[in-house]
């Protein structure tokens, strides 16, 4: 029994307890650590790169190749300057398709996006390097499931004080000056919507975190969430207006096109 504990204690076993114990943690560490900084400067410097060469090719012939924009002999600007737009506007645009401009207009059009979601990741991180700018939303500044009705009904006000009279007080667009419209924000993704008061796109002005915090900006979004989730019992939407407009609509088109079939039946019948 003695010899036993004593080659229990031997120093050799203690050693190897020891070195197996710091092998076990050190390799566990290694597996569930975060990644270092270097990893991640590096990560961001490899985007960078392949975000500069996309750039140089999809971006260049009209913003520059090092973004700072392009303007003709009379003055006409070819593409704006890119410097200090922020990751969050080359996320909105290209991620909705309005760039690359699919061709000269009063404003850019949304359509199919051209390029995939790590591409437009690594874009945003090319500009983003030119200079500050608007970032990109995290998923918590996008979270609206702990929002109440109340929040929603203050998303609304919010939304009609500061978007409706150019986007309709339930965000189905309109027209502006000089051939320009508000779009339809009907299936617009909320980081979308988000980048868009952050980064103030074409007419849109910004709304800063001064103008509104990004709990408002929350707030407004789960209003536009609610009203897309609005059931349509009568088949159609009608613009969402409410029952004053959609009654209205009911009088001029339904009571008229009855009124306008009598007169026709009487004249025919004379």
């Amino acid at each position: 029994m003695s010899a036993i504990s004593a080659r229990r204690r031997h120093p050799v076993a203690a050693l190897a307890v020891l070195l197996l114990a710091l092998f076990v943690f050190g390799g566990a560490y290694a597996v569930f650590a975060p990644e270092s900084r270097a990893d991640v400067q590096a990560a961001s410097s490899t985007q960078v790169e392949e975000g500069q060469k996309l750039f140089a090719i999809g971006c260049a012939t009209c913003h520059g190749l090092g973004g700072e924009g392009q303007v003709r002999d009379d003055g006409t600007v070819i593409g704006p300057s890119l410097i200090g737009v922020g990751a969050a506007a080359v996320d909105f645009q290209v991620g909705t398709g309005r760039m690359p401009l699919a061709r000269p207009g009063a404003q850019a059009e949304e359509k199919e996006v051209a390029y995939t979601d790590e591409q437009i990741e690594q874009l945003a991180a090319f500009v983003a390097s030119l200079a500050p700018g608007p970032e990109i939303p995290d998923e918590d500044a996008l979270d609206t499931s702990d929002l109440s009705a109340g929040d929603v009904a203050r998303g609304g006000e919010l939304f009609r004080t500061n978007c409706a009279s150019c986007h309709n007080t339930t965000g189905q667009g309109g027209a502006l000056t000089f051939g320009k419209h508000a779009p339809n924000l009907t299936g617009a993704e909320p980081r979308h919507i988000y980048e868009a008061m952050i980064t103030g796109p074409e007419s849109m002005p910004v709304f800063n975190d001064n103008t509104l915090d990004s709990d408002e900006k929350r707030k407004i979004i789960s209003f536009l969430q609610s009203v897309q989730e609005q059931p349509n019992p009568g088949g159609l939407g009608i613009g969402r207006g409410g029952p004053v407009p959609e009654g209205l609509w009911a009088w001029l088109i339904g009571i008229g096109g009855l009124i306008g079939a009598a007169v026709w039946i009487g004249t025919k019948a004379s």
